[in-house]
């Protein structure tokens, strides 16, 4: 490129130094050295100017190859998009109808569960209620066994001392003694025995109603798509720990009644 600028500027010095034509702005430069200058220019030219040229010549061709392929390009990346919607638009169904398969079984899971722990509970509920019943029954059965030998017992004892007078009257006065204390002592045992009973259902009512609440909650939870909480799980524990554990019932005349789940027969004596 640099022999270029050289020559035109040798080919310039030659225009400037020629002879002029008179009478006119024309001049005489030696033909042989223009033609030499203008071959050294001609292959001084680097050969980019010739391949743009080239281009230029092409240009019309070479933009619309280039509009072709930007529409080939374009057309492509459309049937892809589309294909790609496609896809996603069907693997969108398949886990939404996947989602609702799990859901309606984890629903039904759920269900069963809640079912059989309510059942379970209602189960251990009447279980343990026909055992507080019987235990109920054999404390009634002891105090009134109980009043009704202190009643004989003081009626014994006022027949005996009823032939001395002071003694009889003494004797009268401790046998009513006697039998109101009965009646006290009977009176009692069985306000103990409907304490201890209403107690143990009270428990229980309250145990049964903490494992359907959370039995709804968890039926509601699964509803919402949140999954269950595991309360109905816990709720069956407490059941069994309830039930599992022993239960410390009424005391009398120095007797402390421990009752187990495997051992409701009698009481034992602690002391």
């Amino acid at each position: 490129m640099y022999r270029v600028f050289e020559a035109l500027d040798e080919l310039v010095q030659t225009v400037e130094q020629a002879y002029g034509v008179p009478m006119t702005s024309n001049c005489m430069v030696p033909r042989n050295d223009v033609l030499a200058l203008l071959d050294d220019m001609r292959n001084a030219l680097p050969v980019e100017i010739d391949d743009a040229q080239d281009v230029l010549d092409r240009r019309d061709e070479l933009i619309r190859g280039a509009e072709e392929r930007a529409q080939q390009i374009v057309s492509d990346a459309e049937h892809e998009a589309n294909d790609i919607v496609g896809s996603a638009h069907e693997e969108s169904e398949n886990m939404l109808a996947d989602a609702q398969t799990r859901s309606t079984t984890m629903v039904s899971r759920a269900q069963e569960e809640a079912e059989q722990t309510v059942s379970h509970a209602r189960a251990e509920a009447e279980d343990t209620v026909a055992r507080a019943q019987s235990e109920s029954d054999r404390l009634v059965k002891e105090g009134n066994a109980s009043y009704q030998r202190s009643v004989d017992e003081g009626l014994a004892e006022q027949k005996r001392l009823v032939s001395e007078s002071e003694v009889a009257r003494r004797a009268e006065e401790e046998a009513h003694r006697v039998v109101e204390a009965a009646h006290s002592e009977s009176r009692q045992l069985r306000q103990e025995c409907d304490e201890f009973v209403d107690g143990k259902l009270a428990d229980f009512e309250e145990t049964l109603s903490g494992v359907l609440r959370t039995v709804s909650s968890d039926r509601a939870a699964l509803r919402r798509g949140a999954g269950a909480s595991g309360g109905a799980q816990r709720g069956d524990r407490s059941i069994g720990a309830s039930g599992a554990a022993g239960t410390r019932g009424p005391s009398r005349g120095g007797y402390d009644y421990d009752y187990d789940e495997r051992d409701w027969s009698q009481p034992r004596r602690e002391g």
